[in-house]
């Protein structure tokens, strides 16, 4: 029964991540009336730093913290350069130009990219699910346009 219990947590993990990011973009929308994108990412970045060291401070990971390896810190730092500046300053730009409605499942269609630079980059092997995924997704972004 271990299976069921941390299958059940993964489920209601991914309800819950489904639901914050569901209702995220509609008070970014909101937020973007009166705001440049660029300050928008800037406040929200802040926020979530602060509550980030809150939360290691909380869990006790602090010393986990101050021991990542140069590599694993540069990987974070390019990511977050490029997802959690860049990605989220076009985002914003977008959002704030363009319906809410139209602009998240375009940015949704991320795992496209994912998928093809898995098997490019990390050799990941190609399966017949995963190419009607990816065609199911260059779909639903053709109706969303």
């Amino acid at each position: 029964m271990p299976f069921l219990e941390v299958e059940s947590v993964v489920i209601l993990l991914l309800i819950i991540t489904t639901l914050l990011w569901g209702m995220t973009p509609i008070m970014e929308k909101v937020g973007l009336t009166k705001v440049d994108p660029l300050i928008g990412v800037t406040i929200r970045s802040g926020v979530v730093t602060v509550g980030l060291f809150i939360l290691i401070f909380l869990l006790g990971k602090g010393r986990a913290l101050m021991t990542v390896d140069g590599r694993s810190f540069l990987l974070f730092g390019a990511s977050g350069m490029m997802a959690g500046l860049l990605g989220m300053w076009t985002y914003y730009t977008a959002l704030k130009m363009e319906a809410t409605s139209k602009i998240i499942p375009i940015t949704a269609s991320y795992p496209l990219v994912t998928a093809l630079l898995s098997v490019l980059i990390l050799k990941e092997g190609v399966t017949l699910p995963r190419v009607i995924g990816i065609v199911l997704i260059v779909i639903g972004i053709w109706f969303v346009k």
